[in-house]
């Protein structure tokens, strides 16, 4: 890739980290939530508030005091966890199922996959799976290498504190999917807003929803261009080899749901693990020895980590049950990725990170016919950053001490606003 893309993405990742400190949060439409409804989106540094641990040994699905009229149930445990995400008989994914409910305008669709239900999920899963198969991502291992050295490059010319979320965590995933896409540079930088701005919850469900629009809205545009000039990534192959049977919003829809899933979760998958490295200076010196031993670290960080605290709400279709507990129709499941995947039924310590164990089968990325299509891709990026970072810089370190670290306070993806670096 041409150093000019290196260069766009600093602008681009500073005009966002710009945007987000200016921003501000309002606190007042959430605050008065119990602390039960909004412990699976809260931690407390890299793990689950203790809140949330209490819930799933309590029980492992908990009814959320919410002010609707229907019921919001919480599981917690990891089997009863994997058991909702394979069940689409019970459960819809369906997000027209909150029209009418709560601040959800009909005919709204954010497209892509997690919103879906067989067989429009199947059709459209079918399509985009050629392009995420082992043998098409290889094509993109040296491009990956090649953006994660520029960055360390930019990065090595800076003098003082670097911000490792601005210079390296958030640029190496643009690029990549914008690559992926086939999206020119000019439309970057809106691009990551818009990924962004849909998983932070402290505007409410309504900022959350007009983030989807706005992005849908934007896609279409770059749909409407490619009509014309069809580029050279995936919007380009829908095009060229679908265009018949699929219309501008639903390749636009495709599109947004690879850009926000491998976007900001990988971002925070890079930032946060590298917040692990620093921390443990034996495992640090391992990624940096061993080139076997990055596999088994990024496989046991996605569990220990789970960035997407939350996984999309699951409908139910009809009255079920999930261990023993009653689920009327109509009535909404949330399931704590982060609770389930520390499960002591998975394990003894899987509140500790530990990547000497063999890590058990977890749900980082989901499960069942919803797992995120992108995940060999995400361990791709995760597998390249990581050893090149601390080869590069094997004298790294926090320029700041690890308890004054600006975390997210509420998110569906949980994350670190900035991370201060020392590079020598």
């Amino acid at each position: 890739m041409a150093n000019v893309g290196a260069r766009a993405a600093k602008w681009l990742v500073r005009g966002y980290i710009a945007r987000k400190q200016r921003a501000g949060f309002n606190l007042e439409s959430i605050r008065f939530l119990p602390n039960s409804t909004l412990a699976p989106l809260r931690r407390d540094g890299l793990d689950p508030v203790s809140d949330l641990t209490e819930m799933r040994e309590a029980r492992r699905v908990s009814r959320l005091p919410l002010p609707f009229g229907f019921g919001v149930w919480l599981v917690t445990g990891y089997d009863e966890a994997k058991a909702v995400l394979a069940d689409a008989d019970s459960f819809s994914n369906d997000l027209s199922n909150l029209v009418g409910k709560v601040d959800v305008p009909a005919g709204f669709t954010p497209g892509g996959l997690g919103f879906s239900d067989p067989p429009v999920h199947t059709r459209r899963r079918k399509l985009l799976t050629p392009e995420f198969t082992m043998r098409r991502l290889s094509r993109l291992t040296p491009l990956i290498h090649t953006i994660v050295e520029e960055r360390l490059d930019a990065m090595a010319g800076r003098t003082g504190p670097v911000d490792l979320m601005e210079s390296f965590a958030l640029p190496v995933p643009l690029l990549t999917i914008c690559e992926l896409l086939g999206v020119s540079h000019r439309d970057r930088s809106d691009f990551q807003r818009l990924s962004s701005a849909r998983f932070d919850l402290f505007g409410g469900a309504s900022a959350s929803v007009g983030a989807i629009s706005e992005s849908m809205d934007y896609l279409l545009e770059v749909v409407r261009r490619q009509r014309v000039e069809p580029g050279p990534g995936l919007i380009g192959m829908l095009i060229r080899e679908h265009g018949d049977e699929l219309d501008d919003l639903e390749i636009a829809g495709l599109s947004d749901g690879v850009l926000t899933g491998g976007l900001e979760t990988t971002a925070s998958m890079l930032a946060l693990g590298s917040i692990v490295l620093l921390r443990d200076r034996e495992q640090f010196q391992r990624v940096h020895d061993d080139d076997e031993a990055i596999v088994p670290f990024v496989d046991e960080l996605l569990r220990y980590l789970t960035v997407v605290q939350l996984a999309f709400p699951r409908f139910a279709r009809k009255d079920t049950e999930v261990a023993g507990v009653r689920i009327a129709e109509g009535d909404v499941v949330l399931i704590s990725l982060s609770a389930a995947n520390r499960d002591p039924a998975l394990g003894p310590g899987m509140d500790g990170f530990d990547a000497g164990r063999k890590t058990p089968p977890h749900l980082a990325f989901g499960w069942g016919a919803h797992r995120c299509i992108g995940a060999e891709l995400a361990k791709m990026e995760l597998r390249a950053a990581y050893p090149a970072l601390v080869r590069r810089f094997p004298g790294l370190r926090l320029a700041v001490e690890p308890d004054k670290l600006s975390y997210r306070k509420l998110s569906i993806v949980y994350g670190v606003n900035s991370l201060p670096v020392h590079l020598d």
